[in-house]
């Protein structure tokens, strides 16, 4: 094996891990290194926003994960996305760039007992690297590296949706980011001029590339971390074992090791390590180093319920998509223009309502889509119709992610759990109650929107929560497998400030986890700009430690 050794090592070169690279190298004292199990984000479908329907479900930029069979999917496995590349879910996902709703984050201090995670004190980390197209205002950041624009194209049918929206009761929205996300809206997203802006793009180049101090390993997967035990008896990280294709490297850090590999990635590596549940890591044959029953535990996730409408008289992507003519005149507006359908995130219209009456705030989101089709990765549907996906925005199901082996190249065991609670299923049965309210309005009668799926011979709670379970899938936003709590929580696996505990009242050293396994709850909405956010505030946390030594 051989050694090297550096201030920081950064697990993991996806949302969290580009901006953490791009905050510590800053000081030239410091000797950081990035470790990414995937590859360069030099792949062009990576850059083209139409482009995640070739990434997702390919070995290039993906992990390729799938969940257990599911009771509340009726015993369905799901295709389960993660980003495998420098950029991670940046590089594959929505781009849809959404903060959540105040509350999330004041919840966050109450249950970390940290006002640092309020609202009013997340809002100045979410600015700091933001550079939105209206430029700054009292809830906006400008000239940061993390670009906000419009989309670059409407369609005449999600216009209608829209409409109806407005309609049945739902008021229109400019912007889903400014504390209270209820209203119904086009998404903004993280693009520049057309193209897809991704971590990679925003932190890493040019910047982090030209600094000496700043190094970044490829197609190398961490196998476990390294723990020791110190003189006085607590135990510090000190470095992690590496596996770069042709044997394994040991990187040693001075200071700290920060786990940015996920809320999948991160609770296996520190189960490979020994940190997790004793009783799983014991069968495996696996040392515990420390019995941590909250690693790999608290799986939270937005289940999108994709109600499918044919409709007529109304250009769709699956008719336009499904000609050569079609497919010219869409390839060539990009071309031209960087706008029209290749510019286009999965998902263009939002809206954030409340699954019934008594609901105090939006519980629910949509994002409704111009095409249909069974799932992300396969084909059009060939007949003009549209999605109005929804998710409950606060799900109470909760899952797990834990070793198959002891083998780091072996995937987990994912299982969501969904829909397993009667409080989730409830809305479940009430959301496309609320979808079916949405079509019925008079924007939308023009077009004569026939339900397709489920389909309106389904009515009471229990038909609607099993054909939920029938229809619906991931929306790619698992968080909280490593969450963060108080010091009276047996489940908290990390201190407010995301350092891992020591399940003997402290701290293992030198050792935090920065992603989304770091939320205590899921957001209100989609979760790549909170992890991003997260990651700002601990390279302050960083920072601020190593001036204190």
């Amino acid at each position: 094996m051989s050694e090297t050794s550096f201030d920081y090592i950064i697990i993991g070169g996806g949302t969290a891990g580009c901006l953490l690279a791009n905050r510590l190298s800053a000081d030239a004292s410091k000797r950081v290194l990035l470790i990414e199990a995937g590859r360069k984000d030099d792949y062009h479908w990576i850059h083209i926003p139409v482009g995640y329907l070739y990434c997702i479900g390919n070995p290039r930029t993906d992990w390729l994960y799938q969940t257990e069979p599911d009771a509340g999917l009726n015993g369905r496995t799901l295709r389960y996305p993660r980003g495998k590349t420098l950029g991670g879910c940046s590089s594959i996902n929505g781009m849809i760039y959404m903060r959540g709703q105040a509350r999330d984050y004041d919840q966050w201090a109450q249950l970390t007992g940290d006002a640092s995670w309020a609202w009013d004190n997340c809002l100045p980390d979410f600015k700091r690297h933001e550079d939105h197209y209206k430029g700054a205002d009292a809830l906006h950041g400008a000239g940061g590296e993390w670009r906000v624009e419009r989309q670059r194209l409407r369609w005449d049918i999600l216009d209608a949706f829209a409409q109806a929206a407005q309609q049945a009761g739902i008021p229109h929205s400019e912007d889903f980011n400014r504390g209270d996300n209820e209203g119904v809206g086009y998404f903004q997203v993280n693009q520049k001029n057309g193209w897809r802006w991704n971590t990679a793009k925003a932190f890493l180049r040019p910047i982090c590339y030209a600094r000496p101090n700043f190094e970044m390993w490829t197609s190398a997967q961490v196998a476990k971390l390294i723990i020791e035990t110190q003189p006085d008896g607590s135990r510090r990280c000190t470095g992690a074992q590496v596996w770069t294709g042709s044997g394994m490297t040991t990187a040693t850090a001075a200071r700290e090791v920060i786990l940015c590999a996920g809320s999948i990635g991160s609770p296996q590596i520190l189960q490979l390590s020994g940190i997790g549940p004793a009783a799983l890591l014991r069968q495996h044959g696996i040392e515990v180093v420390n019995d941590l029953s909250g690693v790999g535990a608290n799986l939270q996730d937005h289940l999108q319920i994709r109600a499918v409408f044919k409709v007529q008289g109304v250009p769709t992507l699956n008719t336009m998509a499904n000609t050569l003519w079609g497919k010219a005149k869409i390839g060539l507006e990009y071309a031209l223009k960087r706008s029209g359908p290749m510019s286009m995130a999965p998902s263009q219209l939002g809206a954030f309502t409340r699954s019934s009456p008594d609901q105090p705030y939006a519980n629910i989101e949509y994002h409704v889509q111009p095409l249909s089709l069974d799932a992300f990765g396969e084909p059009l549907h060939t007949v003009p119709a549209f999605t109005a996906s929804v998710c409950n925005l606060n799900p109470t199901s909760r899952g797990t992610v834990t070793l198959r082996s002891a083998k780091f190249e072996d995937a987990p065991a994912i299982a969501p759990n969904y829909l397993s609670t009667d409080a989730d299923r409830k809305v479940a049965a009430d959301s496309l109650r609320v979808t079916r309210r949405i079509v019925a309005q008079p924007a939308l009668a023009k077009f004569k929107p026939q339900e397709w799926k489920p389909g309106t011979q389904f009515q009471s709670d229990e038909d609607l929560a099993r054909l939920a379970g029938d229809i619906a899938t991931t929306i790619f936003h698992p968080v909280g497998t490593t969450k963060m709590g108080r010091d009276d929580d047996p489940m908290a696996v990390l201190d407010s400030q995301m350092r891992v505990r020591d399940g003997q009242g402290g701290l293992i050293g030198g050792l935090r986890v920065v992603d989304a396994g770091a939320m205590p709850t899921i957001t209100s909405g989609n979760t790549n700009s909170p992890t991003l956010m997260m990651a700002e505030k601990a390279a302050g946390w960083i920072r601020a430690a190593a001036r204190a030594a």
